[in-house]
């Protein structure tokens, strides 16, 4: 078994994987669930690199990775509606009209979507056809009613997690993976040739040959298994790029499809660093050491940095921060708002931020969109 690891190379790693919080929380780029401070009252004062700050998406109970079109006139992105289904469903929004269409079934958890280049499809994974769905909605739903407000569900790796592909024009549903496993934080590249995501898809394709100790962590911390793939438009042709015990997750390809950036957690599940490679796979290397919990890594359309989010102030206060993409330059804060500011993603002109936020007056997650300085960006991080 070529592509597990055997147990006498991981004695050590996996006892300290069992016996720490590994605290990823999932969905393309780890959407983390925590509680937050009172905001900075001077912060948008800080915010020099932010303008026009504006709530763009309401819809739900919140609201969360959203992605623009090629461009740059519609949206797609995840929200919690009140009903029966307690997960994420996927929308499309048009941002002239600002309105939204809800383009997955409706049943099972949903997550990770993105507009194809040519605008004529959405790829988004979901659990609609695990058998047991619509049970699963209703146990979650019995647990959240017992909940303190504000306490958040973790993040599940349900196995029965695909990546489907929605035609936009036809409203038809194609599935793109088959295997066991979640398989979901998915893109395709600039071309739409190939799409790049992550998946634990050896801990069940090799199930039979797994060690007792690895099957453990499969059934109570299955993010262990977690690695960056690609495969073609079709679903055909999947390759592995990342090798490495813990989570690989959340990855993206640069504007020009030559690199990609993602986080890697350490083991303990405290720490993940924003890595680099090609696109192949080739010269993986870390562009941050902060020693934090950094995720949400995405590229400016330069191609010259990366913004993502980090907990260097504290768990209970995400912040953006941006570094160079040969992580040359130290770190730069952008959001100093003292609350959750996650899910960075730049518009493909690069002249525009959105992200989560918790800058709502009832303190919900949704959606923001402000005016971005490029030209200051480079400055701050010595990009001459």
């Amino acid at each position: 078994m070529k592509q597990l690891r055997t147990i006498c190379q991981l004695t050590f790693l996996v006892t300290l994987f069992l016996s720490t919080d590994f605290i990823v929380a999932g969905s393309h780029n780890g959407h983390s669930e925590q509680n937050t401070q009172r905001g900075d009252d001077n912060y948008q004062a800080k915010e020099v690199l932010l303008s026009d700050v504006r709530q763009l998406v309401s819809l739900g109970k919140k609201s969360g990775e959203g992605y623009f079109s090629s461009d740059g006139k519609k949206m797609v992105f995840q929200a919690e509606l009140e009903g029966d289904n307690p997960f994420y469903q996927i929308f499309l929004m048009d941002l002239e009209t600002k309105q939204s269409t809800k383009i997955s079934g409706g049943t099972g958890r949903t997550t990770c979507a993105w507009i194809h280049p040519n605008q004529d499809k959405v790829l988004f994974s979901s659990t609609h056809l695990d058998p047991d769905t619509l049970k699963k909605q209703a146990a979650e739903i019995e647990v959240i009613k017992l909940l303190s407000p504000g306490t958040r569900r973790p993040w599940v790796y349900d196995e029965h997690y695909d990546i489907f592909e929605y035609d936009t024009n036809g409203n038809e549903l194609k599935r793109l993976t088959t295997t066991k496993g979640y398989d979901a934080e998915a893109s395709w590249s600039p071309d739409g040739s190939t799409i790049v995501f992550g998946s634990n898809r050896t801990a069940y394709e090799y199930e039979k040959e797994l060690s007792p100790v690895l099957q453990e962590i499969r059934n109570e911390k299955p993010e262990y298994f977690m690695e960056i793939y690609t495969m073609d438009a079709n679903g055909q042709n999947v390759k592995r790029l990342t090798n490495t015990p813990g989570y690989d997750g959340g990855p993206f390809y640069s504007a020009d499809g030559q690199k990609i950036t993602w986080r890697r957690f350490q083991l303990q599940g405290r720490i993940a660093e924003i890595f680099v490679m090609n696109a192949d796979g080739t010269d993986q290397k870390p562009i941050t050491r902060l020693n934090s919990l950094s995720w949400a890594p995405f590229f400016h359309p330069s191609g010259e940095y990366i913004i993502f989010a980090t907990a260097v102030q504290g768990f209970r206060n995400f912040e953006l921060y941006m570094v160079d993409s040969e992580g040359k330059s130290d770190p730069v804060r952008v959001t100093f708002f003292g609350s959750a500011d996650v899910l960075p993603v730049f518009t493909p002109n690069g002249q525009n931020l959105a992200w989560v936020s918790k800058r709502t007056q009832d303190k919900s997650a949704h959606i923001f969109l402000a005016k971005w300085n490029h030209e200051l960006a480079r400055e701050k991080l010595g990009i001459k």
